[in-house]
């Protein structure tokens, strides 16, 4: 509990300095909402920048209503009830703590020294609770990511802290995979051996073979800025969506993998219309389209999609992806932005910019 304390003071120190610097620039202007290449979101429909939420990629009433109920009380009881009817092996439980993590660690950051109170509560008055624990770890992960710079003594102790907490939480629940998912990021943080990452892999598979969120995280380990490699990565990547069972959104991994290794400065022309990224495009698209519609990760590879597909100008494929998805805003790639909704309404911008000047309106938009 002790690094919970410290973290308030760390959010004190985040406050003077400054907003978390987002780890790559997409490339692309924003567009002023009074510009006349800015699109008006009633025609079509769409939320207002202003009202897009950008803490969930995709909607889930019941978590954001617990939200604000506990948010509102700083009473954490609503959070451990819906927590606790949550399957332990579905892609929802996971997500959820992400959400609950995310909330109490922006708190702490919007106010330094009281924010997230309600977890350290939750934590200490029910220490048993195993939806505690995987939320204080996570919260710890996001933390150490937010707060402090990769490699500092800082950033480690944070994570030492989030593994021994992860421990816990998997001693809480046995056969649940979310501490040892938690614990992939931490593995990238702490530099992990590839045989270390490979025990706490085996653990997760066991569990949920086919959850895509613990395959996203595995990912960024063995991407080239990490642990791996552009080929590992895309090893990794290409052999998880090739043992996908029809339906699963295991299909799109490729795609992850490719927005991984996007260079900074990219020097191909016409780089997103290339055999690559293209197949990994259609390879996402086929997964998209064989999913269930109620996949809790289905937003999570449309988001990703609309930035590949206006970036390629397949504007009508980008506006069937966008009136989807739009409303929710809190996915990669708009949450790598200091503002993922006005990053997404860029790109949302464009879409319908290209749409219209390719003869599409309202009218002609498949919802």
């Amino acid at each position: 509990m002790e690094i919970l304390w410290f973290l308030i003071a760390v959010g004190l120190l985040v406050a003077v300095i400054g907003p978390f610097v987002r780890r790559r620039r997409v490339g692309i202007h924003q567009v002023a909402p009074g510009s006349p290449d800015a699109a008006d979101p009633d025609t079509y429909g769409f939320v207002r920048q202003e009202e897009l939420d950008v803490r969930l990629p995709g909607p889930d009433q019941d978590l954001l209503d617990v939200l604000d109920v506990v948010q509102a009380t700083q009473d954490w009881r609503a959070a451990a009830q819906l927590l606790a009817g949550t399957p332990k092996e579905g892609e929802v439980r996971w997500q959820r703590v992400q959400a609950f993590a995310g909330a109490a660690s922006l708190e702490l950051q919007q106010k330094p020294g009281a924010g997230g109170s309600w977890l350290r509560a939750w934590r200490s008055e029910s220490p048993k609770d195993a939806g505690a624990a995987q939320v204080h770890a996570e919260f710890l992960v996001q933390q150490a990511w937010r707060s402090s710079s990769a490699g500092t003594d800082e950033f480690r102790i944070i994570l030492e802290e989030a593994r021994s907490v992860c421990g816990d939480a998997a001693l809480l629940a046995p056969g649940d995979p979310v501490p040892y998912i938690t614990e992939l990021a931490v593995a990238r943080g702490l530099n992990y051996t590839h045989e270390q990452f490979d025990q706490v892999w085996l653990k997760v598979i066991d569990r949920a073979p086919q959850h895509m969120g613990a395959h996203l995280a595995a990912l960024h380990y063995w991407c080239e800025k990490w642990h791996g490699s552009r080929e590992e990565a895309d090893h990794f990547a290409t052999t998880a969506a090739a043992r996908a069972p029809q339906g699963s959104l295991l299909a799109a991994l490729p795609l992850f993998a490719v927005f991984e290794h996007i260079p900074d400065v990219v020097l191909v022309q016409d780089f997103h219309r290339t055999a690559v990224v293209s197949k990994a495009v259609e390879g996402a698209l086929f997964a998209v389209h064989a999913a269930r519609p109620d996949d809790p990760m289905l937003a999570h590879v449309r988001h990703l999609l609309v930035l590949f597909l206006v970036r390629s100008e397949r504007w009508a494929e980008a506006m069937n992806q966008l009136v989807r998805v739009d409303g929710h805003v809190g996915a990669v790639p708009w949450t790598l932005s200091g503002d993922p909704a006005a990053e997404y309404t860029v790109y949302r911008n464009l879409a319908v910019a290209g749409y219209e000047a390719n003869g599409g309106s309202p009218a002609t938009l498949l919802r």
